[in-house]
Order: structure tokens, then sequence, then C-alpha cells
């Protein structure tokens, strides 16, 4: 079978199951262009063309971003996929609506983004914060799976300049982040609405409200005399559709997430509608990065739009930048070949070696979208916590991307300004070990490595092995400089790093060593076993100390 042959037949499957993510395959239907035009140059929409993508030395460099993961499930405070969970009748979010809302045949999502209001919303303040910490870049949450966007949208008429807030909230981001001098990036996470929100179409199984349909079907004529009168809640919640297989099993959506085992495929119109909301939002803010909560690209395979809006935005970074390739694309669960057209993002988890190519891992202090139970809790992770994962991380070639919880009205609380003080206060002094390193021969050394967790799915492997201590120790270098990042205190005041025994092959000889935050060289001594520094007597601040050897 010919090359064309295969590429037809292939799309002609493409209703019944999707196919091979392999570079090269067509995808199974391209749209016709319309709205936003793809921008023209070097990279085409295939992943052939994309594997010419090379990751800009800023990024490289930078190592650390935190991420506002804010949007209007956040209006409750009440933890991540509110606005799909909201509708399982019996389960904790469900419950908490019917008390705080009504009845999710009366008040649906839509009634909550109505009260969304961000009335106390300082981006300046918390960017100032976020700089001071160490933070290179600065993610914000364009829109989630609930499909509002969080920008003046030219596509969507749910977002938050006509409805909820009524503001730019993109706009103020991008704003406050280039005041700040950092690099500006934007979440993109709508393109499942179409499943994610299929939970809508329910209705109670039991009780006085049986059988009455949740507001997931209403269309825009049922909204005369309503706050919402004029707006299409099926522009929103996309459910004019039949249901997927198992869709009243409400964790089937985790095994369809790459539109297979018979999740409902939307069609062309709604995959164009994604690629125009994109490019459009891509058009007006001009974000450095653009993080895709998708496995490799949105809506792959079953359409093109993804692969269209990666090529538009290489293209319209270079046309901006003079030629030059500044741009950064995160995508999760890619194959070697796509860790060449993109950055790889693994959510809730690291690596467990050098990745030939630079990756970001994506994580929280506590929920994605604001949870008050765990500030009520105290379930947040600590900054020690937080350093470690990023000497970890950095060790191994890779970013770490830090999401702070930002609450309805647009402030952080007193625990997570807590926290990402304690960060910055590690930063000064230790800053030098982590901005602009590469790995070194290997990562790291220590027990910890021993009982470190594979990675699962698109990640979610943290907190699963054994905790970092004083003998777990991660490797940075600058050029002929190498840095040790000792994960505690050793009770004896010996550091002992085995892999720099004159016996370790990896092994050079030092002629001086020193700790950031303390004034004198220190005493070491460099013997077959071990190279053992005597540390001073008063610590030069918490969580992990970083020597540095010439």
């Amino acid at each position: 079978m010919n090359r064309r042959l295969l590429l037809k037949t292939v799309a002609g499957l493409a209703a019944i199951h999707p196919l091979s993510r392999l570079p090269g395959w067509a995808a199974p239907y391209r749209t016709q262009l319309s709205g936003e035009p793809m921008a023209t140059g070097k990279f085409k929409p295939t992943w052939e063309s994309l594997q010419q993508y090379a990751v800009p030395d800023w990024y490289r460099d930078a190592k650390f971003g935190i991420w506002a993961h804010w949007g209007a499930q956040c209006q409750p405070e009440h933890g991540d996929w509110y606005a799909r969970n909201m509708y399982d009748e019996g389960g904790n979010d469900y419950k908490f609506h019917v008390e705080k809302y009504g009845h999710p045949s009366k008040a649906g999502f839509k009634d909550v983004i109505h009260q969304w209001k961000a009335e106390n919303w300082n981006p300046d303040q918390l960017l100032s914060l976020y700089k001071r910490a160490g933070a290179q870049y600065f993610m914000a949450m364009a829109n989630h799976h609930d499909n509002f966007d969080n920008y003046d949208s030219k596509y969507q008429s749910w977002n938050a300049t006509r409805l909820g807030p009524k503001k730019d909230i993109i706009g103020g981001w991008a704003k406050a982040a280039r005041q700040h001098s950092l690099r500006f990036g934007v979440s993109v996470h709508a393109a499942h609405a179409w499943t994610w929100y299929e939970t809508a179409q329910r209705s109670d199984k039991q009780g006085p409200l049986a059988g009455v349909p949740y507001d997931g079907k209403l269309t825009k004529a049922d909204g005369k005399g309503t706050w919402w009168e004029g707006y299409d809640p099926q522009e929103l919640y996309a459910q004019n559709h039949p249901l997927s297989e198992n869709s009243l099993k409400t964790s089937s959506i985790h095994r369809q997430w790459e539109w297979g085992n018979g999740a409902n495929v939307p069609p062309a119109a709604y995959c164009e509608k994604f690629y125009n909301r994109t490019v459009d939002l891509i058009n007006k803010y001009s974000p450095d990065v653009v993080y895709f909560d998708d496995t490799a690209l949105p809506l792959w395979p079953i359409n093109d739009a993804g692969l269209r809006i990666a090529a538009h935005l290489y293209n319209s970074n270079m046309k901006r930048h003079g030629g030059k390739l500044e741009a950064v694309l995160n995508g999760k669960i890619l194959t070697p070949e796509q860790q060449k057209c993109m950055v790889w993002d693994i959510e809730r988890g690291q690596s467990n070696q050098i990745e030939p190519f630079v990756w970001q891992t994506d994580t929280c202090i506590g929920s994605w979208h604001y949870d008050r139970r765990v500030y009520d809790n105290n379930r947040y992770k600590s900054a020690q916590t937080v350093v470690h994962t990023l000497a970890d991380v950095v060790s191994k070639n890779g970013n770490l991307l830090l999401s702070v919880p930002v609450r309805a009205d647009g402030s952080i609380d007193e625990k997570e300004t807590a926290i990402v003080e304690g960060i910055a206060a590690w930063m000064a002094i230790n800053k030098e070990a982590i901005f602009g390193t590469r790995p070194w021969r290997i990562f790291g050394e220590g027990p910890a490595l021993e009982s470190a967790a594979p990675l699962s799915a698109q990640g979610f492997n943290e907190g699963k092995g054994k905790p970092f201590g004083a003998e777990d120790i991660r490797f940075t270098r600058k050029g002929n400089t190498l840095y040790a990042i000792v994960m505690g205190w050793p009770a004896d005041g010996q550091v002992r790093i085995k892999s720099l025994g004159t016996a370790a092959a990896q092994s050079p000889a030092y002629t001086h060593v020193s700790l950031l935050g303390h004034s004198e060289p220190l005493r070491f001594t460099q013997t077959a076993e071990a190279l053992t520094v005597s540390l001073p007597s008063q610590k030069p601040g918490d969580y992990a100390y970083c020597l540095k050897l010439s």
C-alpha cells in the first residue's frame, strides 16, 4: 500500500479508533482553515517539521517558574475538577455544591462563574513576590477543562471580560510579568471540555429531583429572563452530543484522555474553534511559553489543530524575534520523536535520570484549584520540599514549574506566602547553584535513589519514594565549577561525597571547596572512598546546602 493510500485509509478509520501518534502520520482528519490564519515560516504542521525545534537558551537557564492555575473553579475554594465533579451525584463536590449554590439542575457551573469576582486580585504584588522567590518565568491559566476563557476571547463568549470578574485576567498577568522582567506563559486545557463536561448531562437517580436533568443540555433559548440571557450554555458546556462509552462511570475519562477507548470524538467545528481560540490567545498576548494539558498536542490524533497551533506559535515567535526562536511549548506523555518537537512536561513527578532534552516538572504546593481544606488541614508542601524537588529536577536537566494556588478573590493566603518567602530566602543564598547551570556527569547519589518510584502515565511519582536527607546529594555545574547540593545538615558536620572519591570514574581533583552563604573556604580531604568536607558550626540557611567545588 503506498503512503497516500495508507493515509486515506487512516482517515477513514479515525472515527472508529485513534491511531498511532508516530511522527509523519497525518491527523485522521484535517479541518478547513478559517478564522485565524496560521503563521507561515520554517515550521509546517507536521511532526517531521516540528523536529527542527531547539529549546531556547533562556529556558535552559531559567530552571524555575511559578504558575497561577487560577480560574472560575477557584470560586468555591473546593479543589480541582470541581466543574466536572459537582455533577457527580453523592460525591463530595456534589454535596458541597448543593449546600452552597443549589441543585445542579438549577445552579450549574455557569452560575459559579457568575459569582466569581476576583475582587482582590493584584498581579503586580504577586509577581513582585514571585520574582524575589527566584521565578524566571510566570505561567497563567488561559482556560481549564471548564471551557471558560480568562482573556478577551474573540471566539468564546464565555470569557472573563464579559462574565464573572469582567476583567482581562491574562492581560493583567502578562503586563505584570513583563514589568518584573519575567518571561510569560499561558496554560491551555480546554480541548477536553467535550468529554469532561459529560457529567453535566446527568440527573439525580435518587431523591426529590430524581430524573430532573442537570443544566448541561440547556440552550440559549432557555435563558430568557435569567442573568445569562443572550449567552448559549452549549458554547460553554459543549454537551449537545451522545455520551462516551461508560460515561456514567466518572473515572472512565482518564483512560479516554487520548480520544480512544470509546470517547465521543468531537466534530471538525469544535476542533476548529479550539484552534481559533488558541491562535487568538497567542496573537493577543505573545506568550513565551504555551503549556498544553494534553497527550502530545491537543486533539491529536483525531485532528491536526494542535500541530497547526504549534507551527503558528513557533513561526510567529520567530518573526517577533528577528528570526530567532524563543518560544517553548509543553506537552505530556511524549514519544522520543515528539520530545524533539517540544518540551516534555511531567505532572507531579520527576524523571529518574538525566534527560537528553530539557524537560519540566509541574507540581503544586496544594490542590491545582484552590482548596480551603488544604489550608485548614495544613497540607501544603513545605518550602523544604519545594527546594529539594527543584534541586533534584535541575540536576537531571529539568525545570520546575510550581503552582501557588490563588484564592477566589485573587489573593494567596498567609501560609502560602510564608512558603514562597521561605523559597526566596533559600534562593537569596543558593541561586548560583541553580540558574544557568547544566547537569554534571551524574545527577546525584544517596539512599533516596534506591526507592525512586517510576513514572505513571503523565507523571505522578512525586512523594512515593524515600524522603531526601543529609546523605542525598544532587549535582549541577557551570563550566569547571561543580555544585553539590546537600539535602540536609549532617549531624556530625561532615559531608561525604562518594562520587568524588579518587576511585570514582567521574571524580576530578579539587583544590577549593566552599559553602554558599559562608565566607571562608572549607577543610576537606579526598580519598579513594569519598571527598569529605567539614562544614562550619553555623548553618547558612535552611533546607539544603550548596557546596561549590573548583
